[in-house]
């Protein structure tokens, strides 16, 4: 079996909460919690799950731009992230973040060349300013973007346009790895439609790993190969596409594959939903048992007292949940997103 392109291992994170005047410790926040997973070289391997599930924090995590409380991270077989102060080393200059926001990430003073060239120079893998220019140019036709449009500032692009622009500058380096942190939730749907054939054009000429995280999971399973969902910082269901679209074991995947709309009036009104009441919560910390049971249909005693572990299965997944172990998950009938 070939090396993984990125390996976590029971990696921690968290954020402590402070109160008073002299801002004394009462508390923490677990965004990420013993969270495990493999991303082949190559692929592209989707995060889903609602705001402050912890998937964001994950990725910076990957990045080295959040402390770790414990586990490790290894690039290609070598040490990355272990726990304590976030560091950056040689191997994170092969890392790349693409925003979700692409007008707030773009500095409003530089135009589109200064933008993209900066991490070149950075990175080393430009030295003049005809180099640059001819890299600038090259990225924006990679995008889809005439190179007429490198002196332009943010404001005089469409917010398509300026991730397109966002994904340049993430090429401009010498990344392929590259974490894609909501690249598309704040588009209009046509626009992110593009970005995404975009996106997986890109992944399939260039050879890139990408870590894409959203929570629209209908758009995570048309991209990845590899999906990990995760709740309140925990992973509790990871498998392939199919096996995910098709048979969903976890009552909280179950829920949001049951919020993708269907665009038939009459089959969305006859098919049966899964989905659960309440808000996430704020911080796993004060939960005992299992982190969905609040808001879980099928929750009993012991899955509130009771932690679930991640376990395989014989279908070439893991899930954490103790109705699945007992069998008490019922397939909601369902339409393919």
């Amino acid at each position: 079996m070939s090396q993984p392109k990125l390996q976590v291992e029971g990696l921690s994170v968290r954020f402590p909460v402070r109160s008073g005047p002299f801002q004394r410790r009462v508390g923490e926040v677990r965004a990420v919690e013993n969270v495990s997973l493999e991303i082949a070289s190559g692929g592209v391997f989707g995060i889903v799950g609602e705001s402050g599930s912890g998937k964001t924090t994950l990725g910076r995590a990957v990045l080295g731009l959040v402390d770790t409380h414990a586990g490790r991270i290894s690039f290609e077989g070598r040490p990355l992230v272990g726990p304590g102060r976030a560091r950056r080393t040689a191997d994170h200059r092969r890392m790349s973040l693409v925003f979700q926001d692409p007008f707030g990430s773009l500095n409003p003073r530089m135009t589109a060349r200064q933008l993209i060239a900066e991490p070149a120079r950075i990175a080393g893998t430009v030295r003049t300013r005809a180099e640059a220019r001819d890299l600038v140019a090259a990225k924006l036709d990679l995008v889809g973007l005439r190179a007429d449009m490198a002196d332009r500032h943010p404001h005089e692009f469409s917010g398509g346009q300026r991730q397109r622009i966002g994904i340049a500058r993430a090429l401009a380096g010498a990344a392929d790895f590259i974490v894609l942190d909501e690249p598309v939730s704040a588009l209009d749907v046509s626009i992110q439609a593009q970005i995404v054939n975009l996106l997986s054009d890109l992944q399939q000429t260039l050879g890139l790993t990408f870590l894409f995280i959203a929570h629209d999971i209908a758009v995570v399973c048309q991209f990845a190969e590899r999906i990990a969902v995760m709740y309140l910082g925990h992973v509790v269901e990871l498998t392939d596409r199919r096996r995910l679209v098709e048979n969903p074991l976890h009552p909280y995947t179950q829920s949001l594959l049951s919020a993708v709309p269907i665009p038939d009036p009459v089959r969305e009104r006859a098919r049966q939903l899964a989905l659960v009441k309440g808000d996430i919560a704020a911080s796993s910390a004060d939960l005992s048992g299992c982190v969905f049971h609040p808001r879980c249909p099928l929750a009993n005693e012991r899955c509130r007292v009771e932690k679930p572990a991640l376990m395989d299965t014989s279908d070439n997944r893991a899930v954490a949940c103790h109705a699945v172990e007992e069998g008490r998950v019922e397939m909601p009938a369902r339409e393919s997103v």
